[in-house]
């Protein structure tokens, strides 16, 4: 087949609202974002591959596309190489058929890759500096790429066998993630993805490849277990205490210590009178067994959270029976791309023509993103605010009550009163529906929501008496997301123990990323950066390790010994996260979730924007530390 042919295939079936973005700037011609070519805007979290055009208009689009793009494959120069902010915001306002405030051009320009995330520039440190990465899942593997292009010397310790974290951790069926494939991995890193929700196997086969690509697992100590770090503040340096897999320990030197090891471990395990005891076999999601079979067994799986809502589905017609217990129900979103394969012209054209993997990727951020969050604060005139917070999220609930009731079908008049939540939507995290409620049509699944007394033998008993015989207990409950940090010791300046400062859930950082008295150190993934309005990780994620870098570069150009955020600094900031967070959804008083802590302050979620994340990360203010000069 001729390369003209298999342009022609993959356009055929292009999604509409990105070839225009293409166009414009391999034409430079403005008409394509303007009437009559200005794409409607589409429904919920959809591609809206046709833009909302009639058949007539849609095959113009592609006919000049199709013009275009080979043009350009004959040596046209791009009209557009590198369009203004300005001229950013206009074709994304166009694309996305709704309005893009102008503070998003800056933003946009860098998840396009005219202005990289990934650090490119040498950074002459000292001789014998050396910065230590905890952790080699998403955050380190980002943070060592950078490290390792700007030539500061490094070390990432890593306790597992290989790199991908929680996508190693995490082996129960049905594991992947819950957004686009295409974000969920970094800018500097595009991948030929085969689905665009990709499942555990490929998110691990992509940062394998990251690894393999950037030649990091040189720098990788696979089989190390951080047990502490301790500051020295007499050379300003951190003494790094690690065991090996054979049971060795060793004491590493670093200047920098860089916290990569996330959130979403250890597993949080529920407080059940007789769980020890159970007759049968049981386990965390998060602790699979290998080669384990649930053929034909009785099944209890405890939780209805976002892991319950991928396994659940998945195994339903293998057991002999699912016995779902949830402590409540959820807020679900339709999952149109569930299971759903990039089309093999779709790959073709993401890997000849990176404009349109570009733009694809650039219109999934703003659908992903930023897009719901002004829906999460309260209105303080709404007049349902038990329900809802403003017009806009009732108008939410109203859909997903309807979506939900719709996919019961005829278990709608015994199941809504069991899945319906009473709290406003987003409250807690907003799940995709991998098939959940079709599911609890299934004769082989009941779905319980009386909370468990104990359990005896191999029987689950309720609080209201009823009892549950299972052969397996799947244990759903999640992490300890509130004990930030909380696999090994920290000890800052003057003995500061971080869980001393942290205590158990009232973890705080200036920017998720720095503490008071815990000289450089960075932690990524910290308290108030999980992008709870929805989107990806992975862009918070490069948004910080920029943001370290910036800083290693000053301490190399400075000639500084030692940083360290200010405690005012750190206060005014934790003081704006909570101001914020008590207007937005997460403090509803109908809300309880992993968000909050004990005393009810939001330590999970950020409260910002990612556009104002970009901002606050952009550049570093070192007004905002306490620096010492390097010691000889």
């Amino acid at each position: 087949m001729t390369e003209k042919q298999q342009l022609a295939d993959a356009i055929a079936i292009a999604n509409i609202p990105t070839l225009l973005m293409v166009l414009v700037q391999l034409t430079g011609d403005k008409r394509w974002i303007a009437d009559p070519y200005r794409p409607k805007r589409g429904s919920g979290t959809g591609d809206n591959d046709s833009g909302g055009f009639d058949e007539t208009i849609q095959q113009e689009i592609r006919d000049a596309s199709l013009a275009a793009i080979l043009a350009w494959k004959a040596g046209e120069p791009l009209a557009i190489e590198a369009p203004s902010d300005e001229d950013l915001v206009e074709m994304l306002t166009s694309s996305m058929g709704e309005k893009v405030p102008a503070e998003y051009g800056e933003m946009t320009n860098a998840q396009l890759g005219q202005t990289p995330m990934k650090w490119e520039n040498k950074i002459d440190v000292p001789e014998g500096f050396n910065v230590i990465v905890i952790g080699a899942g998403v955050s380190g593997l980002a943070t060592a790429v950078s490290l390792q292009g700007a030539g500061v010397p490094f070390t990432v310790l890593e306790r597992r066998s290989t790199v991908a974290g929680v996508w190693q951790d995490n082996r129960y069926p049905g594991a992947g993630v819950d957004t686009p494939s295409h974000l969920y991995s970094f800018s500097f890193a595009p991948y030929d993805w085969s689905a665009y929700f990709a499942l555990r196997g490929e998110l691990g086969d992509y940062f394998e490849g990251v690894a393999e690509d950037f030649d990091l697992k040189k720098s990788i100590n696979f089989e190390t277990n951080v047990i502490s770090t301790e500051y020295q503040a007499d050379t300003q340096s951190w003494k790094v205490n690690v065991s090996h897999a054979d049971g060795s320990e060793e004491t590493l030197k670093a200047n920098v210590v860089i916290s990569c090891a996330g959130i979403f471990n250890p597993p949080a395990f529920p407080s059940i009178q007789g769980l020890d005891s159970f007759t049968g076999e049981s386990w965390h999601t998060a602790e699979w067994p290998e080669g384990k079979s649930l053929d034909g067994k009785k099944v209890v799986m405890i939780g209805n959270g976002a892991t319950a809502m991928q396994l659940g589905p998945e195994i339903q017609n293998q057991v002999e029976s699912l016995t779902i217990f949830q402590r409540g129900p959820h807020w679900v979103s339709p999952f149109e791309q569930f299971r759903v394969n990039v089309p093999e012209e779709i790959r073709y054209l993401f890997k000849e023509v990176p404009l349109y993997r570009m733009w694809y990727r650039m219109r999934l951020g703003w659908i992903y993103n930023d897009r719901v969050y002004d829906s999460l604060h309260k209105d303080p005139s709404w007049e349902h605010p038990e329900r809802s917070l403003n017009a806009t999220n009732d108008s939410h609930r109203a859909y997903f009550t309807s979506y939900m009731k719709k996919q019961l079908g005829d278990r709608a008049d015994d199941l809504m009163d069991k899945t319906l939540p009473t709290f406003p939507p987003f409250g807690k995290r907003m799940l995709m529906d991998n098939g959940w409620f079709r599911m609890l049509r299934n004769p082989k699944v009941e779905l319980v929501d009386n909370g468990i007394d104990r359990i005896e033998g191999n029987k689950v008993i309720t609080k209201d008496g009823s009892e549950y015989e299972a052969d397996i207990i799947l244990i759903s409950t999640g992490f300890d997301v509130l004990k930030f940090l909380s696999t090994y010791e920290i000890i800052g300046r003057d003995g500061k123990n971080l869980r001393d400062v942290w205590g158990d859930d009232n973890a705080s950082a200036h920017l998720g990323t720095n503490v008071p008295g815990f000289p450089n150190f960075f932690t990524l993934y910290g308290p108030n950066l999980q992008p709870g309005h929805g989107g990806s990780f992975v862009f918070v994620c490069e948004m910080q390790v920029r943001y370290v870098m910036q800083m290693i570069d000053n301490m190399a150009n400075d000639k500084i010994g030692a940083v360290e955020c200010k405690q005012e600094v750190h206060d005014d900031y934790i003081e704006k996260v909570n101001s914020i967070h008590e207007n937005m959804v997460w403090t509803h008083p109908g809300v309880s979730s992993y968000y909050r802590n004990s005393t009810g302050r939001v330590v999970v979620n950020s409260p910002y924007r990612n556009v104002d994340f970009f901002k606050l990360t952009r550049h570093v203010d070192m007004n905002d530390f306490i620096t010492e000069p390097k010691k000889a």
